[in-house]
């Protein structure tokens, strides 16, 4: 009796890019585990500030250091918030960083718009000059930044502080990028109606570039409440500090108050922390969408 040959399926590699091999289980728990360990890695720098705040500065300089605060105490936080200008360091980096996000997302979404919807004269090596500015480090432009600066009198202003920071390249680019996802028969059918440009701009892109502005904002947002270099440089009087300038010289008047030191960084980036989870949604779907086309 003759066996019956079946032909040998060969590996088709088209088929199987598309769908490749699951990993057995064994190696989702190995990956799994491995990522944990990473993130919780990450984690311990954020650990150790909280639980640093918590502790007297006289045991944080104890050897060993105490993993876990054996006497909590909430001593730091109430000698922080008593300094002089604290309180005035928050104001100044509010007022910076919610006067720059919403003037940067409004200028951005305006030139976004132009450079992707728009046709006038010169609009490519236009954008190029804002992508070759991108690829400068702020370091290259900070010495004539301030030389101007100081010529205009904004120094120890909020005008120093908040107007060098309006034109972002990084921004502009970023919302071109997500306008040029629309259709752009949206847009002719609103001029064939009569619409003009910032009807157009105000009443159909704006609604749909929600998810890019809200990632900008949160992006711009975190940026300016951390910004350190430029406030250091442009600042020179105690009440217009910005908190991470200020506390950065409350190192120089108490030096081994560490304690102090972390109570501080912790009011620092409870902001931060708070706007990022209440946004994070919509930081995700900013990320989404502008990944879908280039």
């Amino acid at each position: 009796m003759t066996r019956a040959l079946t032909p040998r399926k060969r590996p088709n590699p088209l088929v199987d890019a598309e769908h490749p091999a699951r990993p057995t289980p064994l190696g989702s728990v190995v990956m799994i585990a491995i990522l944990t360990v990473l993130a919780l890695l990450t984690l311990i720098p954020l650990y150790w500030m909280f639980s640093t705040a918590f502790t007297s500065s006289a045991l944080t300089v104890k050897f060993p250091p105490e993993l876990f605060p054996s006497e909590p105490t909430l001593q730091n936080f109430r000698e922080i918030v008593q300094r002089e200008n604290f309180w005035r360091w928050v104001w100044n980096t509010t007022v910076l960083a919610v006067v720059v996000t919403v003037f940067e997302l409004l200028l951005a979404s305006m030139a976004g718009y132009a450079f992707a919807k728009i046709p006038f004269a010169g609009r490519t090596p236009l954008f190029w000059a804002y992508i070759v500015a991108m690829m400068l480090p702020f370091q290259v432009i900070l010495v004539p930044l301030f030389i101007m600066s100081s010529k205009l009198g904004m120094i120890d202003s909020y005008a120093g502080l908040i107007l060098p920071a309006l034109a972002s390249p990084y921004s502009v680019f970023l919302m071109k990028q997500f306008i040029q996802t629309l259709p752009s028969e949206l847009i002719d059918a609103a001029r064939v109606d009569g619409a003009h440009e910032f009807k157009i701009f105000w009443s159909i892109i704006l609604p749909l570039i929600k998810p890019g502005l809200a990632f900008l904002g949160i992006i711009t947002f975190i940026a300016q409440w951390n910004s350190f270099l430029w406030p250091l440089i442009i600042t020179r009087s105690a009440e217009m500090r910005t908190l991470q300038v200020g506390l950065v010289l409350l190192r120089e008047e108490v030096p081994l108050s560490y304690g102090l030191h972390m109570a501080g960084a912790v009011l620092a980036a409870l902001p931060i922390i708070a706007v990022f989870f209440a946004s994070q949604k919509y930081f995700l779907r900013g990320v989404t969408v502008g990944a879908v086309k280039g």
